[in-house]
């Protein structure tokens, strides 16, 4: 059984910065990929930032790129975003998924395998 963990959500002001991580622990081996997906109220769930096993070839949705990083420490099991300069926009349910098949980054939901609980990120303007 997998379970990813995700932390580090909460409230920032537009400009400001928060970082979350996503924790995975079961039978998963490290060459799993990585995404980041969020969810506005009322909107449907989107791509946000993927990344390889390897933790590789990094791929960002427009809304983000420049402003996001995504990473992952394979020895700790642990993926991260780092979120800069957010906007009032990025407001949304953020969650971390992770794929078994690892080597090709993917943007869709569907394509991947276990999903974390989300964690909730509130930018005031």
């Amino acid at each position: 059984q997998v379970e990813l963990v995700e932390s580090g959500g909460g409230l920032v002001h537009t400009g400001g910065s928060l970082s979350l991580s996503c924790a995975i622990s079961g039978d998963l081996f490290s060459s799993y990929g990585m995404g980041w997906f969020r969810q506005a109220t009322g909107k449907e769930r989107e791509f946000v930032a993927a990344i390889t096993w390897s933790g590789s070839s990094p791929h960002y949705a427009d809304s983000v790129k420049g402003r996001f990083t995504i990473s992952k420490e394979n020895a700790k099991n642990t993926g991260y975003l780092q979120m800069n300069s957010l906007k009032p926009e990025d407001m949304a349910v953020y969650y971390c998924a992770a794929r078994r098949a690892g080597l090709i980054i993917r943007t869709m939901e569907r394509e991947y395998d276990y999903w974390g609980q989300g964690t909730q990120v509130t930018v005031s303007s």
